[in-house]
């Protein structure tokens, strides 16, 4: 039932989702020496272990290369129809690759497959190229996205993950800037086409492809998404999969084998599955108007200032119930975004979530003529 708060104009201020945490709930398991558990929706942290310890990626770095693309794929600056010409030095390119040979050319959506699925550092850098012009200046966009991201302890000094060069020991990263990076870059519902695929082909079928992460192959609802490994950084890896609505990201990195990496992957997607759920806070009955005083209308119905999901301890997550505290009046001027009353969510006594509920829209104060009008209208018919 809707309840009232008794003083005039009261203003309320957002109080931030609050995440109950199942007290008895099992630590993951996890033999990672540096690993996070990301909700991909909110972006709360679920468990860390020396996630701000900086590690070289190895090919993890291939996610902020993937980013790249695909924000240049949605700004037009390049089309999914391009064709991309390899140059001498992507050819050049050791490692993972599908073997391209200088000057010849692909078509994009091949070049992405193949850095997806395979990890071709010779596709990495055509695509790089195709951008940027040249690896270099890619990147520095690498970089500047990066710390546009939050990705404060991360530098790059080539798009593949390789540390064959010189400055190869200034590729560092940590494991929570790669869940930040993989969390943006999951935002391109796109990617997961090519993320998921297990085995494919490109050359007309004359060149397979196999999916260096295995998890799509054997964990439920995974969604991708890039695996990574030289003799430096060890076994690395940033998975994500989804269930029930939720996404979660586990990125593990410097595992002393690959088993040992997807199962430190596994342990925490399992965990964050098991203890964890997404709830959208909705009032459960429809919310009612605040009288506007001296306004140019007499109410207004409030709206929740975010839609946002919360993320939840997973058995609160059925008991959650909402009710609605709103102002007994508000007077005008009533500004677009005022705080006119509070959703509040809880399970039993545990507060889930409070959200401001905000005036849609503005409300402009009666200027002294209006009121002058009112009243000369009010003697005239006797009200």
């Amino acid at each position: 039932m809707k309840r009232r708060l008794i003083a005039l104009g009261l203003s309320l201020a957002l109080t931030l989702p609050l995440l109950a945490v199942r007290a008895g709930a099992a630590k993951p398991d996890v033999s990672a020496p540096s690993a996070i558990l990301m909700e991909e929706a909110t972006g709360e942290v679920l468990y860390e272990k020396n996630a701000h310890e900086r590690l070289a990626p190895a090919s993890v770095t291939k996610i902020m290369t993937l980013l790249l693309v695909m924000e240049a794929l949605e700004s037009g600056r390049i089309g999914w129809d391009d064709t991309v010409t390899a140059s001498a030095a992507a050819a050049a390119k050791g490692g993972s690759q599908i073997y391209l040979e200088e000057n010849e050319q692909l078509p994009l959506e091949e070049m992405l497959k193949s850095v997806v699925v395979s990890s071709a550092n010779d596709c990495a850098t055509a695509l790089a190229e195709h951008i940027a012009g040249s690896e270099s200046a890619f990147v520095q966009m690498m970089n500047e996205r990066a710390a546009e991201l939050g990705m404060t302890d991360t530098h790059f000094v080539n798009c593949t993950g390789l540390d064959d060069e010189p400055d190869a020991a200034e590729h560092l990263t940590t494991a929570y800037d790669i869940a930040l990076m993989s969390r943006e870059l999951l935002k391109h519902e796109e990617i997961k086409k090519y993320t998921t695929i297990w085995m494919d082909t490109v050359r007309n079928g004359e060149f397979g492809l196999s999916n260096t992460n295995k998890l799509v192959r054997f964990y439920d609802g995974t969604t991708g998404l890039k695996t990574g490994y030289t003799s430096a950084a060890g076994h690395c890896l940033s998975a994500s999969a989804k269930r029930g609505g939720m996404e979660l990201i586990a990125v593990v990195l410097h595992c002393d084998s690959s088993s040992h990496r997807f199962e430190s992957a596994k342990a925490l997607l399992n965990y964050g599955f098991a203890n964890y759920a997404l709830i959208t806070p909705q009032p459960e009955e429809a919310i009612g108007a605040v009288p506007v005083r001296l306004g140019t209308q007499e109410s207004v119905t409030p709206v929740l200032q975010t839609d946002a999901p919360v993320l939840v301890d997973k058995a609160l997550a059925a008991l959650a119930q909402s009710t609605v505290q709103l102002a007994e009046q508000v007077t005008a001027p009533v500004e677009q975004g005022q705080t006119l009353g509070m959703l509040t969510v809880k399970a039993g006594d545990q507060t889930l979530a409070e959200i401001p509920l905000v005036a849609p829209e503005p409300i402009p104060a009666l200027t002294w003529w209006d009121v002058f009008l009112q009243m000369l209208k009010s003697i005239a018919t006797g009200g």
